[in-house]
């Protein structure tokens, strides 16, 4: 009885052992929209869940080329990852955790409506890009033709784009939340909030599909930990405002301002819109000229999540 209890002991440990030693790498955009995983470590949900994680700031093409090559094992942007999979990468989203894009769309101040921005010029960061895609979005819900009602020109970052305006070299931009308010204090004005308007995944969680064959527990776990996130930053206003000055790097006036404004945007599922999802592949079809049908298995895999969801109670939508 003693021998069996200490080898029972012994295995229990091994897989304690074992599930400690669940190392990852996370790739981060180094942007507002996207603390989910930072925040999950910080305040020990990826620990809670047998994780340790490395946040490993990286972004765009790059991020994609490194999950592809295991030199980090997950990554939270969603647009790259999907031109990418149309093209046959073998990349799939398992979760979303930003279902709209957090970006504002501002204008020089006689602009006073989006309509007014008929034959004007619009600065973008690059042709196909965020700002890009998400300012021609908001043009089209407001009636505009993007192609034939605007110019787009390429304007740099958000500060070259912002300094562009007050040269009156372009009349408007979109930017990522909390640049409206370097907007707003140099005379500027937001004409619309894209993460009011729009349901865009922006923020989500994706993996090779040689991991989703061989390691689905863990990637479980990562999952519940960015909800356990995601329903932490909604509910705990100071705390998330300090932890986005320290690792964001920004003063309080700009946290308080990006969290009050994309708070409850942030979801508590984990869940992935379709019809969001569904806009992002047809930007990337046009942007890799991909004329053939693209089906949703091609660049997401939910059977992870809605087991996640279920270990939370959550119905999954």
């Amino acid at each position: 009885m003693t021998k069996t209890f200490v080898i029972l002991v012994g295995t229990f440990l091994l897989y304690a052992s074992a599930q400690a030693a669940d190392k990852v790498r996370i790739g981060v955009p180094p942007a507002g929209g996207h603390i989910t995983f930072p925040l999950a470590q910080k305040r020990g949900f990826l620990k809670d869940e047998g994780v340790e994680a490395e946040i490993i700031r990286i972004a765009g093409g790059a991020a994609t080329a490194a999950l592809v090559n295991d030199e980090i094992n997950y990554f939270t942007g969603i647009t790259f990852p999907v031109r990418a999979a149309i093209q046959g990468l073998p990349i799939r989203i398992v979760a979303c955790y930003l279902p709209a894009p957090p970006f504002v769309l501002i204008a020089r101040a006689e602009i006073k409506s989006v309509q007014d921005l008929k034959g004007k010029t619009m600065g973008v960061a690059e042709i196909g890009q965020g700002p890009d895609i998400i300012g021609r979005m908001i043009l089209k819900q407001s009636g505009l033709d993007p192609d034939r009602d605007m110019k787009f020109i390429r304007a740099g970052g958000s500060e070259g784009r912002l300094a562009a305006m007050n040269q009156g070299l372009i009349a408007a931009t979109a930017v990522p939340v909390p640049w409206d308010v370097h907007a707003k204090k140099m005379g500027f004005h937001v004409l619309a909030k894209a993460y009011e308007l729009i349901s865009y995944p922006e923020v989500g969680l994706v993996v090779t599909v040689r991991k989703i064959k061989e390691r689905p527990d863990e990637i479980k776990r990562v999952i519940r930990a960015g909800i356990k996130a995601n329903r932490y930053l909604r509910t705990n206003r100071d705390a998330t405002i300090k932890f986005q000055m320290d690792w964001l790097r920004i003063d309080r006036e700009l946290a308080v301002s990006s969290y009050d404004s994309l708070s409850r945007v942030f979801n508590e599922d984990g869940s992935v819109p379709e019809q969001g999802l569904g806009l992002i592949i047809e930007e990337a079809k046009n942007l890799a000229k991909v004329q053939r049908d693209v089906a949703l298995s091609e660049v997401v895999d939910l059977s992870i999540l809605k087991e996640a969801q279920r270990d939370l109670g959550i119905k999954g939508k």
